[in-house]
């Protein structure tokens, strides 16, 4: 049991850390092509939202 929360938390801990090194090193403009960011929080938000409704979806299924 510590062994899976320690595996979720090492998660949380590394997305976090991305998304603090993002914010405080974001491009003045959006056109600045030398400082890009590590990650493309567009792209996690349109993926995320996917699961998200893929979840509530086959949870639907499962439990109607």
């Amino acid at each position: 049991m510590r062994l899976l929360i320690g595996i979720i938390l090492g998660a949380l801990i590394t997305v976090g850390a991305a998304y603090v090194y993002d914010s405080a090193h974001a491009p003045p403009t959006a056109t600045a092509a030398t400082q890009r960011p590590l990650v493309n929080w567009d792209v996690v938000a349109s993926k995320w939202n996917g699961l998200a409704a893929r979840a509530r979806t086959e949870w639907t299924r499962i439990a109607g």
